[in-house]
C-alpha cells in the first residue's frame, strides 16, 4: 500500500509540469550601430568597418543585420569615406579612410527612410609599456592578475578604454578609465580571470576615447557587473550613445561612433 502511495506522488508531481509562456511586449525594431574606427600603430588606418544590425525580441537566437543602407563618414576637411556593405551582412567596409588626431568625424547612416548621424573626434593613446604580474590575486589567493602599466600624458585629460581578450572567455573584457587623479603619472590596467593559466595568452589592446564615450561605456559596464553580464547583455535600462536620428527624434538608434588610436600587446602569462 506503502508503495502505490509513492508512485501516485511521483506521477502527481510529474503531472503538474506545465509550460508557460510568456507574452513580452513588441516593439518596433531600432537600428544597433557598432561603429568603432581603430587605429592601430603601425598600420595606415585605411581599413576599417562598420557594423548595422536591428534590435530583435529577447528570445530570439538570431540578430538580424541592417541592410542596404547608405553610410559614410566626412572629416573637417570635408573628405568624405564611404562604406560599402559586404554581400548581405550588414557589415559596411571602406579602404580608404584617413585618420588624424584630434580630428572631427561625422558619421552619416541613411536607413529605411531615415537619417542617423554621430560626430566624434580621433583621439590619441599612450602604449603599454608592460605587464606586472601576480600570481596570488583574487578572494582565493589563488588567481592570476595583471596590470598593464602605462605613461599618463601631462596637463590634460585623458580617457582610456582597454579590452583584454582571451581564448577561454567568448566576450572580451573592458574597462575605461579617466587621468582625473592621476595626471601625468604611470598607472596601470587592471585584469584578472580566475581560469587564467601559464601558457594563456591575453591580448591587451587600449584605445584612446572621448569624455562622452568614457561615459557611455562607464554606464554600460555599471549595469553589466550588477547583473553579474558583459557590457553587450541586455540592459536593465536604454544607454543613448552619440547617434541621433534627425528624421524621427523618436526613433533614436543604438549604440555609438568611436574614433580612436589605439595599441596592441600581446602578453604570454608565466
Amino acid at each position: 500500500m506503502k508503495k502505490f502511495i509513492y508512485i501516485s506522488a511521483l506521477l502527481l508531481l510529474f503531472n503538474c509540469e506545465e509550460v508557460i509562456d510568456i507574452d513580452l511586449p513588441e516593439t518596433e525594431p531600432k537600428l544597433v550601430i557598432d561603429a568603432s574606427l581603430n587605429w592601430f600603430d603601425g598600420t595606415t588606418g585605411n581599413e576599417q568597418d562598420i557594423k548595422l544590425t536591428l534590435s530583435a525580441p529577447f528570445f530570439d537566437t538570431e540578430i538580424p543585420p541592417a541592410n542596404n543602407a547608405i553610410v559614410s563618414v566626412t572629416d573637417q576637411n570635408n573628405n568624405t569615406f564611404i562604406f560599402t556593405e559586404d554581400g548581405d551582412t550588414g557589415i559596411y567596409k571602406t579602404t580608404n579612410f584617413i585618420p588624424e588626431i584630434n580630428q572631427e568625424y561625422t558619421l552619416t547612416i541613411q536607413y529605411n527612410g531615415d537619417t542617423y548621424v554621430g560626430s566624434e573626434q580621433l583621439k590619441s593613446v599612450t602604449p603599454v609599456e608592460y605587464v606586472e604580474q601576480n600570481d596570488e590575486g583574487g578572494f582565493s589567493g589563488e588567481d592570476i592578475e595583471l596590470k598593464a602599466y602605462y605613461n599618463d600624458p601631462a596637463n590634460e585629460p585623458n580617457f582610456y578604454l582597454y579590452q583584454f581578450d582571451t581564448d577561454i572567455a567568448v566576450i572580451p573584457t573592458y574597462e575605461v578609465y579617466d587621468d582625473e587623479f592621476t595626471d601625468g603619472n604611470q598607472i596601470f590596467a587592471f585584469f584578472t580571470e580566475e581560469d587564467l593559466e601559464s601558457g594563456d595568452e591575453v591580448i591587451i589592446k587600449n584605445y584612446g576615447v572621448s569624455e562622452q564615450y568614457y561615459n557611455f561605456m562607464f554606464l554600460l559596464l555599471q549595469q553589466s557587473s550588477e547583473n553579474d553580464g558583459g557590457p553587450f547583455e541586455t540592459q536593465p535600462a536604454t544607454v543613448r550613445g552619440n547617434c541621433i536620428n534627425i528624421t524621427n527624434p523618436d526613433n533614436y538608434p543604438l549604440g555609438y561612433f568611436r574614433v580612436s588610436q589605439a595599441y596592441q600587446y600581446n602578453y604570454t602569462v608565466n
